[in-house]
């Protein structure tokens, strides 16, 4: 089986006894079949992974999630959120760069979620590649609504009453881009950090550019 360059990191913290550090500095992936090798490809940044590695540290007390992320796969950032809303810890989510898209979903799992001033989270709705006759377009589309209104579940559940249904739609219609100082007002972070992120900081993405040229044959959000 091959193994990708590392892009994210899980770690124990060395200075605090019960913590657990993990950094989402990257795309969000499923995991690839090589046709050629006939191997499976894991992607460190799948939600195998992540629930391999996640269950190592079953006792831990607290985890500190940093995010730095273009977003990715739904299907894969989905299980992601709950694994990390299902684990007993203290979950505390700091937004060292960019949330966008289903990594903002991911941000939504935390108990306290920190942004510095100049930190950036963007909300939009999932888009797919799809193919097929009229009606299998048609269905496609209605499909698309269903999961699109399932994924809006994380950030009304953890807003709560700082924002309504209709008006997470609309910006999620616009796709908009949020300060932290938008994203405190809308019950999407809790409370600004005491630091700025460093603006030389960029995920490890090409999701931007990806979006330009191509669509890619999973949901996105």
């Amino acid at each position: 089986m091959k193994e990708r360059k590392n892009m994210w990191e899980i770690k124990q913290a060395a200075q605090q006894s019960g913590v657990l550090e993990i950094y989402i500095y990257g795309d969000v992936e499923s995991d690839g079949y090589d046709w050629w090798t006939d191997e499976v490809i894991r992607s460190e940044t799948s939600a195998n992974t992540f629930r391999e590695e996640l269950a190592k540290y079953a006792d831990i007390a607290e985890i500190k999630l940093y995010i730095n992320s273009y977003g990715g796969s739904v299907f894969e950032g989905t299980a992601i959120y709950n694994q990390l809303k299902r684990h007993p810890a203290k979950k505390t989510v700091y937004i060292d760069g960019f949330a966008c898209s289903i990594a903002s979903v991911i941000a939504m799992a935390g108990d306290e979620i920190i942004m510095p001033r100049n930190a950036l989270m963007m909300i939009h709705n999932m888009w797919m590649f799809s193919y097929g006759n009229a009606a299998e377009l048609r269905k496609a589309a209605d499909d698309l609504d269903i999961i699109n209104n399932a994924g809006k579940q994380a950030y009304l559940q953890k807003a709560g009453e700082k924002v309504t249904e209709e008006l997470l739609s609309r910006m999620m219609d616009d796709e908009t881009w949020l300060t932290a100082e938008d994203c405190i007002r809308y019950g999407l972070a809790d409370r600004f950090a005491e630091e700025d992120a460093d603006p030389a900081i960029n995920p490890h993405s090409s999701y931007l550019e990806d979006r330009k040229s191509t669509r890619l044959n999973s949901s996105h959000t």
